[in-house]
């Protein structure tokens, strides 16, 4: 049996980028853990300071071995076992989905209110150290070609191992003051999305230049031309 998650490499955590198949549509963030977060349509503000997610891509389980298997992270043949697994407990697979949204939930509220200058909330922070004493059981260290790696030992059906990578990749951005810097939040309307900022002088603005880029570029003209339309004198009449 192959074995079940993917370790990503130290360099790129395992982000792929580029647009990919319905329903999670594109990765763009330049880190696993923040194309995680950006599995709903977006992230608003629910009007008591804090942030509530519309759009719902992860809808069972079988969309949450999907985003994994697209993440790069997923083995196929293993992706098949865990789906089997899943079939015959559902409850069980229920569970992890939910474990799945409020890990999101919680990584996203983290990492909204690092990025406005405040504190960690600590619900969230409490939210994500139940996850990882939870995956963490699962874990080893082993020796490979002369370097010693962690991987997954967990039983190759093990339903929430699935979580296991996007919570390393969380503790791995959270815990590194350069890269958190680096986070970005889209403002594009419905949007909020996180990106890692991996551009030179850190000018990303946009989860995509060709999206909610393009979008307020079109909003910004036609606001420029709007004042220009209305002092046009009306064309004479006959």
């Amino acid at each position: 049996m192959p074995p079940l998650l993917r370790i990503p490499a130290p360099d790129d955590d395992g982000a792929r980028r580029g647009v990919v198949g319905p329903p999670f549509h594109k990765l763009l963030a330049n880190r696993l853990c923040l194309d995680f977060v950006n599995t709903v349509e977006a992230w608003l503000d629910d009007g008591r300071g804090g942030v509530r997610s519309v759009g719902e891509r992860l809808a069972g389980y079988d969309d949450v071995l999907a985003w994994a298997g697209i993440a790069g992270v997923l083995d196929e043949c293993a992706g098949l076992v865990t789906g089997r697994a899943a079939a015959r407990d559902p409850k069980a697979a229920e569970a992890v989905v939910r474990r799945a949204r409020a890990l999101r939930g919680a990584l996203y509220e983290t990492l909204s209110r690092l990025g406005d200058g405040k504190p960690a909330p600590a619900r969230a922070l409490h939210r994500m150290n139940e996850e990882l004493r939870t995956l963490r059981r699962g874990e080893r260290l082993v020796e490979d070609g002369g370097r010693v790696r962690l991987e997954w030992a967990g039983d190759a059906d093990a339903l929430d191992g699935v979580l296991w990578p996007m919570a390393r990749s969380a503790v791995g951005l959270l815990t590194d003051p350069a890269l958190l810097a680096r986070v970005g939040r889209c403002p594009g309307e419905r949007c909020g999305w996180l990106f890692l900022d991996t551009s030179r002088g850190r000018r990303r603005r946009w989860c995509d230049m060709g999206d909610c880029g393009n979008v307020a570029k079109v909003r910004a003209h036609r606001a420029r031309k709007a004042p220009a339309r209305a002092r046009k004198p009306p064309a004479p009449t006959a």
